[in-house]
């Protein structure tokens, strides 16, 4: 397995399986413009197998830590570690980068990604609740 760092819009549509759906032209071209906003993938014999994507939030009374907005691996290579090697290798971005930390969410019921987690050093936070809003298209 080799993780690249991809920041080439061909890769990202080559790896487009990978996407809870198919990456839209235009979004992939603003994420992949902007240096804050990270792309990693697994390929397996060239072919690509997994990937996370994160994202360098700042605040000024915090600093910048890395938000692990997104993982998935091909179902055919799942369990062999694929996840858990992608999330340390943001985590090891993201402090090449200069942030103090990294962080993620996912739902209490989702036994994988909590295993990849933990398996990744990643430590759960007690209680919290997570709020969204979501804004009608004009």
């Amino acid at each position: 397995m080799e993780i690249r760092r991809v920041t080439q819009a061909e890769a990202v549509h080559a790896a487009g399986h990978l996407f809870d759906t198919v990456p839209e032209r235009e979004a992939t071209a603003r994420f992949l413009a902007d240096e804050r906003h990270h792309l990693l993938i697994a390929y397996v014999d060239d072919a690509p197998a997994g990937m996370v994507t994160g994202v360098e939030m700042t605040h000024p009374d915090k600093g910048t830590e890395m938000f692990l907005y997104e993982l998935g691996v091909d179902e055919s290579f799942r369990g062999r570690g694929i996840g858990r090697a992608l999330v340390s290798a943001l985590a090891d971005l993201s402090r090449e980068r200069g942030c103090y930390g990294l962080w993620t969410l996912t739902d209490g019921d989702n036994v994988a990604a909590r295993t990849t987690y933990r398996r990744a050093e990643g430590v759960p936070e007690p209680g919290q609740t997570v709020f969204t809003w979501v804004f009608d298209e004009a």
